[in-house]
């Protein structure tokens, strides 16, 4: 899936996301979101 994208290097890892929505529109909402998830796992 990931080579046919582009992406060959190994250790490389990919996100595919969809926003909907508040989230699609309101560019504040989707920021305050993203900081709440943390992408990535980080905290």
């Amino acid at each position: 899936c990931m080579t046919t994208r582009g992406i060959h290097k190994r250790g490389v890892s990919m996100v595919t996301s969809k926003m909907l929505g508040s989230f699609r529109e309101d560019a504040r909402t989707r920021a305050e979101f993203l900081r709440f998830i943390e992408v990535g796992g980080k905290r």
